[in-house]
């Protein structure tokens, strides 16, 4: 218990604003040598990346209207573009016309509705695979058809159905949130996650380029660039090149990607780092999630601690305050400034983190779960296993909230109470599974 207190106080007298990154004593030689090392190992990364798309998307040119992707049936004809155009509509002639990539997904379905309440044209597009129950994405879809917004079905790997979206839409900005999740599961299948990370990220910004006019582009990166790096809080300046895991390393590759497009095309591009969101409509191999199913059924749930018995903590951020700063972000995202393919100017390149800056130890937060639902856990304490998972996340915000004017309001336990409150209502059987 000690230990513990010793890690929390430990963790609440860091900074808010990190000191500059001092670098390894070594001879200017030695660090030329591994500064060097570091951009080739990024470089050829990105390019065996750009070399597998382009080998499996041999053609890069606009098909016709007429055209289908292979099992893509589900899209297109009169009443299909009517719905498109429909959902896409602005209620004022300045809101904005939001294409919202993984739009059934937790982050997705919040953001949708938040810029479709206010009077933005919302289209979105969603794969619904299989990585967790896809009945909860099709639940969080009937909500957003009752908020009035279509979720088309497609995955962004199909250029087709993209450029057949762009032509029906002219879309000033993409919220791009379409990703293969979770850390653990790249051990099992590291294929989706180059399939959907980068091959589908280099696909959409490949469709935005031609576009005309381009849309300024808004996407999820991750806290888990930041990997083995030690530093804390995690500042966007600190280094990103220790990915702890796949997942970690295809973001990465994705912020890559995104400086590319931005300097060839001049795509305007903003990347989000999120810090474990959490929250109603989440995702349910997230740790909070699970533990509560498996405290409600009385069963045994895993903590892990560091390898040095250490506390292992997560700067939890709630879902509301992630989409106020994804709102801020389109909000201040300026115009791409290429046409047709070709840039035309500088664009606006941004990275920008979106945290709580308050990390919480898993133990407390099993602890307020414990407290809300009435149940005591059946907690077993192992060593963290090395599946790419890192001891603590901590965000330090200074950037997001000088240029957005981001400032998260909700603790923990006021936001697993939010989550508590739906999660029995949904799993209960009960009518109210709109409820937000």
């Amino acid at each position: 218990m000690s230990q513990l207190k010793t890690t929390i106080s430990r963790l609440d007298d860091l900074p808010s604003t990190p000191g500059k990154f001092k670098p390894d004593k070594h001879t200017p030689y030695v660090q030329r040598l591994r500064l060097h090392s570091k951009i080739t190992f990024w470089s050829f990364f990105v390019a065996f990346i750009l070399l597998f798309f382009f080998l499996t998307h041999p053609s890069a040119d606009p098909p016709s209207s007429s055209r289908r992707a292979l099992g893509s049936d589900s899209w297109g004809g009169r009443e299909w573009e009517r719905r498109v155009s429909r959902s896409a509509r602005k209620r004022s002639d300045s809101g904005l016309t939001v294409l919202v990539t993984g739009a059934a997904g937790f982050v997705g379905t919040h953001v949708s509705v938040a810029l479709k309440r206010r009077g933005d044209g919302v289209l979105g597009i969603d794969s619904f695979n299989h990585y967790y129950d896809p009945s909860l994405k099709r639940a969080r879809e009937k909500l957003l058809e009752r908020t009035g917004v279509f979720v088309v079905e497609g995955d962004i790997n199909d250029a087709s159905l993209l450029h057949k979206l762009f032509d029906v839409v002219a879309f000033t900005h993409v919220m791009h949130l379409a990703a293969q999740a979770g850390v653990r599961y790249a051990m099992q299948n590291p294929g989706s996650y180059v399939n959907s990370n980068i091959a589908g990220l280099v696909n959409l910004l490949e469709v935005c380029k031609s576009a005309n006019p381009q849309p300024s582009i808004v996407w999820a990166s991750s806290s888990s660039v930041y990997g083995l790096n030690s530093k804390v809080p995690f500042s966007e300046k600190d280094r990103t090149d220790q990915p702890a895991s796949l997942y970690a390393a295809t973001k990465k590759a994705g912020e890559e990607i995104a400086h590319t497009y931005n300097h060839i095309y001049g795509l305007s591009i903003t990347g989000l780092r999120f810090f474990t969101v959490y929250g109603p409509w989440g995702r349910p191999d997230m740790a909070y999630f699970f533990f509560t199913k498996d405290i409600l059924k009385g069963k045994p749930i895993t903590i892990f601690e560091a390898s040095d018995h250490g506390t292992v903590a997560r700067d939890f951020t709630y879902i509301d305050d992630i989409v106020k700063g994804c709102l801020a972000a389109l909000d201040t995202a300026k115009k791409s400034t290429g046409s047709g393919g070709k840039k035309k100017g500088p664009a606006q390149l941004r990275v920008f983190n979106l945290g709580n800056t308050a990390p919480i130890p898993v133990t407390e937060l099993v602890s307020i779960l414990e407290k809300l639902l009435k149940v005591k856990a059946k907690r077993q304490v192992l060593p963290m296993p090395r599946n790419g998972d890192v001891k603590f996340t901590h965000a330090n915000i200074s950037l997001a909230h000088r240029e957005l004017g981001y400032r998260p309001t909700i603790d923990l336990e006021t936001g697993l109470k939010k989550f508590v409150r739906w999660y029995l209502n949904y799993y209960s059987g009960g009518k109210k599974k709109s409820a937000w």
